[in-house]
């Protein structure tokens, strides 16, 4: 199945997304947030932030995270992934983050909380920032069995392009991943995507090392992007022009 670009969800969507550049809308949260008392509080795997209404019609316009429906008519809560959280706290540096109710922590005391509850935080936030900063939406992909898919604007105007998967390699140059080690799991993902109109991107995380004390040294690494496609025989351009000179005889 080839992908023919961008799949708009209704008349005009695209004119409309081209008229709301996302890097103007995210710059505008970015101001909101720094300005905001409000602090994001882990809660379970992911962390919840009070907003205002402001606040909340821009992490609405941006997708970041989740609106949680609550009894409460005078406050709003946004629920945030790990990987959003760390993306608006250091690389944005707009958000407040407060850890078992003690006062607000800094950068590198934050990273080794997150590198405390999961070893392979650092590996998904690399990915994580790689996609934001070619402007794509990006939204987690467990409905699709990936780690995430990506959208070129807001999901409400168009539908993922890309179902993401973050493997990994050491600083040896040494496959440390568990995915995609043989062919068939890559031939299910690429089936499993095509039919849902996603095409399967593979980015492998390149140089990193589990004594990343401190983000900075995320920099070292590289990411390798590799966008998998599956081969269609009936579209194979040697047998397009053997059929075209069919019946030739000379």
């Amino acid at each position: 199945m080839e992908l023919s670009g961008p799949r708009w969800k209704g008349k005009n969507f695209a004119q409309i997304a081209n008229s709301n550049p996302m890097s103007e809308i995210i710059a505008q949260l970015q101001v909101c947030l720094s300005n905001s008392e409000s602090a994001a509080l882990p809660i379970g795997t992911d962390f919840l932030l009070e907003t205002v209404p402001e606040l909340t019609k821009l992490l609405n316009r941006t997708s970041f995270g989740r609106q949680l429906t609550t009894s409460y008519d005078s406050k709003q809560y946004f629920q945030l992934s790990p990987e959003e959280t760390f993306y608006l706290h250091h690389f944005l540096k707009c958000l407040k983050v407060s850890i078992d109710n003690a006062k607000l922590i800094d950068v590198n005391d934050f990273w080794n909380f997150m590198r405390s509850r999961s070893e392979l935080f650092p590996i998904y936030y690399r990915a994580y920032v790689h996609l934001r900063s070619k402007n794509w939406i990006v939204k987690l992909g467990t409905k699709n069995g990936v780690d995430y898919v990506v959208y070129r604007h807001h999901p409400a105007l168009v539908h993922s392009e890309y179902a993401v998967i973050v493997d990994r390699e050491n600083d040896k140059g040494e496959k440390e991943g568990e995915r995609m080690r043989v062919w068939s799991d890559l031939h299910c993902a690429v089936r499993a995507c095509n039919g849902v109109a996603k095409a399967v991107l593979l980015l492998n995380v390149m140089g990193y090392e589990v004594n990343f004390n401190l983000p900075e040294l995320l920099e070292r690494t590289i990411v390798d992007e590799r966008q998998i496609t599956r081969w269609v025989p009936s579209q194979c351009r040697d047998d397009c022009k053997l059929e075209g000179n069919k019946g030739e005889h000379h």
